[in-house]
């Protein structure tokens, strides 16, 4: 069974919108080699997953004029995260938060480390989900000759133990870039998009957008934006969304109409 879902959108489209941590699945195999069960373990669920930026994203694209492709991760980041990367060049390995986590939001032991199955999982789910999304920005490339893009992430309005750089400002919308995949009018796009949902921010408190390591770096026809919205923006935290969540899919759609209206964002 598939790990993620590739929901087609118009063939003219180059946006792709990116979900990978909406899900709060986790097959029995891999539960049981966490290192705790039942209410903790949904709490910790609560704690990091983006609740309902599926949804965003999902209602983002039945508004667009243009309808984007939507590439969704269908189990939990404590699975694998994949966006991290796979090796020594991920940061957050320092908390115990690479590809494969062993640390939970609070720092507290979530698998042995290192695990014994990490091998297992990277192949099972980091992999095949990595070649998935090349392949997904891939088509957009050849079949419009750009791809743009747009991860769709939230984050909790007061910082968890686990943040890096959870002193850093916590704007209403984070705007995570990339210097060589985030032109400058991708960026003043979203940042139009979102003036009526809230403030917006560069690179604060998280950074970077995600990019297929096949591209990254390498194709200035591939751009891409990490939208992080906080939390209480759109739900009544951790877990229940209330009105706002209309007010982010409406700015993501005006996003995605921009992009694919003005002939999308070049090089940077």
């Amino acid at each position: 069974m598939e790990t993620y879902r590739l929901h087609p959108g118009d063939p003219s489209s180059p946006v792709l919108l990116h979900v990978p941590h909406a899900s709060r699945e986790i097959p029995a195999r891999v539960r049981e080699g966490l290192l705790f069960q039942g209410e903790a373990l949904e709490r910790e669920l609560d704690l990091i997953t983006d609740a309902h930026t599926d949804v965003v994203a999902e209602r983002a694209a039945r508004a667009a004029c243009v309808t984007p492709w939507r590439f969704v991760n269908e189990r939990s980041r404590l699975v694998v995260d994949p966006e991290r990367f796979p090796d020594a060049r991920e940061e957050m390995r320092a908390v115990g938060m690479g590809a494969v986590y062993t640390r939970t939001t609070h720092r507290q032991p979530l698998r042995p480390e290192p695990p014994a199955d990490e091998h297992a999982l990277l192949d099972t789910y980091f992999h095949p989900y990595a070649q998935a999304m090349t392949r997904a920005v891939a088509d957009r490339l050849a079949a419009t000759g750009r791809a743009v893009v747009i991860d769709v992430h939230s984050y909790p309005s007061h910082a968890l133990p686990y943040e890096l750089h959870g002193t850093d400002r916590r704007p209403p919308v984070c705007l995570g870039t990339d210097p060589f995949h985030t032109p400058d009018t991708l960026l003043a796009a979203a940042r139009e998009a979102f003036a009526a949902y809230g403030d917006t921010a560069e690179n604060t408190p998280f950074a970077g957008a995600y990019v297929p390591l096949a591209h990254y770096g390498r194709e200035p026809r591939v751009s891409a934006l990490m939208l992080e919205l906080r939390r209480d923006g759109y739900l009544d935290e951790p877990v229940t969304p209330h009105d706002g969540l209309a007010k982010a899919a409406s700015a993501l759609a005006n996003l995605v109409d921009a992009v694919s209206r003005d002939g999308g964002p070049g090089p940077a």
